[in-house]
């Protein structure tokens, strides 16, 4: 079983994630990982803490000469704001945030349940899901995320190219749209407000059979939407055409189904092809062999440079919130955040298919399961034929 655990604090020392069942044999590539940490921490309207931190990577355990063992892998980021003791206990909790209900919760002061709540937790997050891209990539399986709609602002792809997002201040695929989205993040900062959107995430090369019809808990797509609504200030996640599937009559909402007898011998779908995607890749929690796509809804940050109204803890009288040093916008961080959490998910459901401790395991048992299905499409009904 492929999980990890994160610990530490926005304002603590470091932050630091234990993986557990990661397998033998990946080059546990650092600079990999420090890019998606970097990207992370980029994207128009993030706050000063990022000019304030640096983000590498640094790996305790579970690698020799830079590869990885099997055993738990210990990564660690070192915080360079790092004054969790020098910080005040705020006196008026933030609406939105875990502020009340958590020191209510834990009887503890606020400060103690912020630090932990942070969105800095999600660097971690962006850490270990880079680590699950060094195994996908290995068995062929890519995990690209980008920036759709920003400030109510739509940027639909315009095309699929790396090269076209990661020039955007904003991490979308659209270059029309850059513009008027920049323009309302500056309008926002003046104001002292601050803007969500939506961010999505493409998984390609993902072979059908990841994930499980046969009980809820291992369906594919109720495990991503589980990841991806754990990140901080998601509040909605779509899988295809998601809600708007609803609103739909079922002709425009199934996916036609067809068949390309002369497909290559390492095509991932076994000649089947669908001219649609509303399922998003998944069909009855198992992957089908379609690009998945999962789409993620980030509210706007409820720390507000203008302090919403909240109340005094100790007197009970109204009094403006406290402010934290935040961002005006973050929705092109929590792209990168939801693609690696994505991508995490996605390896996970290929280490408990391809049941495996070592990489070369893994890619035996994956490359062993996709002939053994190609041979039973090829005896499929042959006994009913012959009868």
């Amino acid at each position: 079983m492929l999980r990890y655990l994160t610990a530490g604090e926005s304002h603590g020392p470091a932050l630091t994630a234990i993986v557990e069942g990661f397998p033998s044999g990946v080059t546990l590539d650092s600079e990999f990982i420090n890019v998606e940490l970097k990207r992370r921490q980029g994207g128009y309207g993030r706050g000063k803490r990022q000019a304030l931190e640096n983000d590498r990577i640094i790996v305790d355990s579970g690698t020799y000469h830079g590869v990885t063992t099997g055993g738990p892998i210990t990564l660690r980021l070192v915080n360079n704001d790092a004054k969790l003791e020098r910080l005040q206990e705020p006196a008026a909790p933030r609406g939105g945030h875990i502020d009340l209900a958590g020191a209510i919760n834990y009887q503890t002061g606020i400060r103690q349940v912020l630090e932990r709540a942070s969105a800095r937790e999600t660097s971690l997050r962006v850490a270990v899901g880079a680590l699950a891209k060094l195994l996908l990539r290995e068995l062929g399986i890519t995990v690209f995320g980008y920036v759709r709609e920003l400030g109510g602002i739509a940027a639909p792809p315009l095309s699929f190219d790396p090269a076209v997002r990661d020039a955007s201040p904003v991490y979308t695929l659209n270059p029309e749209a850059d513009a008027a989205i920049i323009a309302a993040i500056d309008a926002a900062k003046a104001a002292g407000d601050t803007l969500g959107g939506i961010t999505e995430t493409v998984v390609t090369g993902c072979p059908i059979g990841l994930g499980s019809h046969a009980q809820w808990d291992r369906k594919l797509d109720a495990r991503l939407a589980l990841a991806v609504m754990s990140v901080q200030a998601i509040k909605a996640v779509e899988i295809g055409l998601g809600v708007e599937a609803a609103r739909r009559p079922g002709s425009r909402v199934m996916d036609p189904i067809a068949y390309e007898p002369d497909h290559p011998a390492d095509d991932r779908r076994l000649g089947f092809r669908r001219p649609t995607n509303n399922a998003g890749g998944i069909e009855g929690g198992t992957s089908n062999g379609e690009p998945i796509v999962v789409r993620a809804a980030k509210k706007p940050i409820s720390t507000l440079a203008a302090r919403g109204p909240s109340i005094n803890m100790a007197t009970k009288a109204p009094q403006p919130a406290a402010y934290e040093r935040s961002d005006v916008c973050a929705v092109p961080a929590a792209s990168v955040i939801v693609e690696n959490v994505v991508a995490f998910e996605i390896a996970t459901a290929v280490v408990e298919r391809y049941v495996g401790t070592s990489l070369s395991a893994i890619r035996a048992a994956h490359d062993a399961v996709h002939e053994l299905r190609r041979k039973h499409l090829d005896e499929w009904g042959v006994e009913d034929r012959g009868a």
